[in-house]
């Protein structure tokens, strides 16, 4: 009998899980997952927090998900998974709009000298313009929006989320970032929430019973009930490389170094540590080239109150510079179930510089930074404080500074040229994605991978074409 190819997957996030359920499920592999946290989900995960399940950020399952992936998530998940109408806003210049963006609360709440400017940008778009030079995020987002939106809106959440001025983000920032990247498409947006004018699933979202974390804890178990192994606490060290063929990886669990031979290695981490850890180690330009790519950090605060709720929205957003935070959500409003009674949770995300002062701020600062912040916007907290805890993320994003695509593609070229390597996911291609996104690469991979063990790399070129035109859900 013929020994199953073993694959090796490194990271149990939702590109990792999806591909070890999907391949175990074919039955043609013998599957493997490393993961160095005790749990699974990445950052797409869920934990425990006095009495509720918390998440890692503000997450949602769009209804933008392949048919046959949403398919299956519902299998897996059942009744436990909640279709749910969005109802976040947008603190800007002093007022809350709805977000998503409604035509009579934007009438009825805009700031009138934002609604001018808007207007004016529009009537300046009818004129003839020549060539702003060299292309960035601020030059293509200011040609489609106009300098209001961008001047008072996406500019100011540009600095706060990455850290640099726009005019130093390179154009990818803009197409796989910004949905509404032009005003036509900002309209069009808005106009599909009039009612008989709305595509089915717009201003709606899934989200699990047990926090959005349950989405990759039902893969995980489907995909071990299906024969794949999954090892947690398990740290990947070093990937073995003879020539251009991978053979092994190297990890650390429970104390112990462990090495694990592997035919093929699908790898979700980012792609800097893979490059990294390759051994013997990747040429001197490929190390230099990963050197060369940032990721933007984050903290996220979680704070307990003493209130049965807050408010009535699952979503805040702070675009605003002199609000330190930039996203808050309350996951009563996620799931609809108001419990427990009496308490409420809220998480916020607050962008920062790995190493910073802001990531070096106690728990109990950050706290109270969260509540001066909601304070500012006008919205305090109507209970008493019971807990604080934060979660740091050192590579929240990936930061798309002028001059990023080459780096990229000098270790993006190597990788591709190793034999046995799939490099895929949200870390893996340095990409802006949401969860869909991350199972769609799975399920492309497995398909690219055929009956007897071979990968069909032709196919994967086309996909990875595809994975480029993927745009952020917000």
């Amino acid at each position: 009998m013929t020994l199953k190819p073993h694959v090796v997957i490194l990271g149990a996030g939702p590109a990792g899980l999806g591909a070890a359920w999907r391949l175990a499920l074919r039955g043609v592999a013998r599957i493997t997952v490393l993961e160095a946290a005790d749990r699974v989900g990445g950052n797409a995960g869920s934990f425990d927090l006095d009495g509720f399940r918390a998440d890692y950020g503000s997450h949602r399952l769009h209804p933008a998900t392949e048919p046959h992936i949403l398919h299956d998530l519902k299998e897996l998940l059942g009744d436990d998974l909640f279709d749910r109408p969005r109802h976040g806003r947008i603190h800007l210049g002093g007022r809350w709009i709805h977000f998503p963006l409604k035509p009579l609360d934007l009438l009825l709440r805009l700031p009138k000298p934002f609604a001018f400017g808007v207007a004016t940008d529009m009537a300046r778009k009818l004129l003839p313009r020549g060539s702003s030079g060299t292309e960035t995020f601020a030059t293509v987002l200011e040609r489609g929006l106009g300098r209001t939106i961008c001047r008072e809106f996406y500019f100011p959440y540009a600095r706060k989320l990455w850290g640099l001025e726009p005019e130093e983000l390179a154009v990818t920032q803009a197409k796989r970032r910004v949905s509404g990247s032009s005003l036509g498409k900002m309209v069009r947006k808005i106009a599909s929430q009039i009612p008989g004018l709305k595509p089915p699933g717009f201003g709606r979202f899934y989200y699990p019973r047990r926090g959005y974390g349950q989405i990759c804890e039902r893969i995980a178990q489907a995909a071990q009930a299906a024969g794949a192994e999954l090892r947690l606490g398990a740290r990947v060290t070093g990937v073995e490389r003879e020539g251009n063929r991978l053979t092994a990886v190297h990890f650390e669990q429970g104390g112990a170094e462990q090495r694990l031979a592997a035919d093929m290695v699908w790898s979700t981490l980012p792609i800097t540590l893979l490059v990294r850890g390759l051994r013997p180690e990747a040429p001197a330009d490929v190390l230099a080239a990963a050197s060369g790519l940032e990721y933007r950090a984050m903290i996220l605060t979680y704070i307990v109150l003493g209130q049965d709720k807050f408010s009535e929205y699952d979503a805040h957003y702070f675009p605003e510079e002199h609000i330190a935070l930039s996203r808050m959500s309350e996951p009563k409003n996620y799931t609809g179930i108001n419990e427990p009674r009496g308490r409420t949770l809220l998480w916020s995300e607050l962008p920062c510089a790995f190493g910073d002062r802001t990531w070096q701020m106690s728990d109990a600062e950050l706290g109270q930074l969260m509540l001066r912040s909601l304070e500012q916007c006008g919205i305090p907290a109507a209970g008493p404080l019971l807990r604080v805890e934060t979660r740091r993320l050192r590579q929240a994003y990936p930061i798309y500074r002028r001059g990023y695509e080459e780096k990229f593609e000098t270790m993006d070229a190597f990788l591709d040229s190793l034999e046995g390597l799939v490099n895929y996911g949200r870390q893996g291609l340095f990409a802006h994605d949401n969860t869909h996104h991350a199972l769609f690469m799975a399920y492309s991979a497995v398909e690219c991978f055929r009956d007897d063990g071979s990968f069909d790399r032709g196919k994967w070129a086309e996909f990875r074409a595809l994975f480029e035109t993927h745009v952020v859900e917000d």
